[in-house]
């Protein structure tokens, strides 16, 4: 199933959580995956609401216990503990990222880093309901629209600071955004680590039938527009197979001879590569090179990516995203001729 995600006004947890739910998530496995935690003294409720003319969901985290700071390690540790376990490795991804990048700002170790304003139980319920919401949509890619980032001040345990925050750009890092005119924090560090943790891609809407649209609330009023985020729910198109994201590494090579490339290319597909080829081409003043191409899901890009630079020497590369259709295959045993 895709998902994708049009952010209208920004993008917080508890929005796209909301919006989750209203395009049919059921709200069951959502808590049940909260409760695995071992989290207490929290509620989550969902109603619905009239923002501007559009119907859409809200949800409330209440929480008994207001604690606002505290190490990330210990919401990793609760994290871990949602099931079933692909919603918490994806928790966890969302938190270790937040965690990453907030021990970059303040120049802190990543497994002590304190957090501030995400430091509550609310930041687990949204990371840990939406992981659970997407699992329970049978959710396997995200596709996101550019997100709108406000400008202004915005107020943090450390005093105001510009907008949007530094942890919620340094999340951003690779998103593809752009500007609006709503004033203020539009895209939380939440928001932006779910994306991440999510493998969201920056990408035109997919092609896909549609199945399903939610609308998610923020607690924010805005005086001319609704403050949604939207979401869409839909099936890929294809004719008898089986489709698929996936994503294409290229990069051109000019110094490397045909040992290295077929060295590279069996490496490649070793290491998980869908597929692997060169193709000649001419190059700057008539140099011949080579094309170097690998075919691979998105989660396994990063050691692909890391693979071609340590085996090939190249300074650069490019990555592109598509859709794959593969026929259905299967093997079977036949005998032939009969036995004496």
């Amino acid at each position: 199933m895709i998902c994708w995600i049009n952010p209208f006004t920004g993008l917080a947890g508890d929005m796209l959580l909301a919006a989750l739910l209203d395009a049919g998530a059921p709200i069951e496995p959502v808590r049940a995956a909260i409760a695995a935690t071992g989290l207490t003294g929290w509620d989550l409720a969902a109603e619905r609401v009239t923002d501007h003319g559009l119907a859409a969901t809200r949800v409330h985290v209440r929480v008994t216990d207001h604690a606002s700071e505290r190490r990330a390690a210990e919401l990793i540790a609760l994290a871990s503990a949602a099931v079933p376990q692909p919603v918490a490795a994806r928790a966890v991804a969302a938190l270790q990222a937040i965690a990453e990048v907030e021990a970059r700002i303040h120049d802190a170790d990543p497994a002590s880093v304190h957090l501030h304003e995400l430091g509550g139980h609310d930041t687990v319920v949204d990371v840990v309901g939406v992981a659970a919401a997407m699992h329970a949509l049978g959710v396997d890619d995200v596709v996101c629209a550019p997100l709108p980032l406000g400008t202004g001040r915005v107020r943090s345990a450390h005093g105001l600071i510009p907008a949007p925050a530094p942890a919620t750009l340094a999340l951003l890092t690779g998103a593809a955004v752009i500007g609006t005119d709503i004033p203020g924090e539009t895209v939380t560090p939440t928001g932006a680590a779910l994306l991440r943790a999510l493998n969201a891609r920056f990408d035109p809407v997919p092609a896909m039938t549609v199945r399903a649209t939610g609308y998610g609330a923020g607690t924010r009023s805005l005086a001319d527009r609704p403050n949604v985020v939207a979401v869409t729910l839909g099936e890929r198109r294809g004719g008898g197979g089986d489709g698929e994201i996936v994503t294409v590494l290229e990069t051109n090579l000019d110094d490397v001879n045909g040992e290295v490339l077929g060295h590279v290319i069996a490496r490649s597909l070793e290491a998980g590569a869908l597929d692997a080829w060169a193709t000649p081409a001419v190059m700057r003043k008539g140099r011949l090179g080579h094309v170097l191409h690998l075919l691979v899901r998105p989660q396994d890009c990063d050691a692909l990516q890391k693979l071609l630079f340590v085996e090939t020497g190249a300074l650069g590369l490019r990555r592109s995203s598509g859709d794959r259709m593969v026929l259905r295959r299967w093997s079977e045993t036949v005998q032939i001729g009969s036995a004496a």
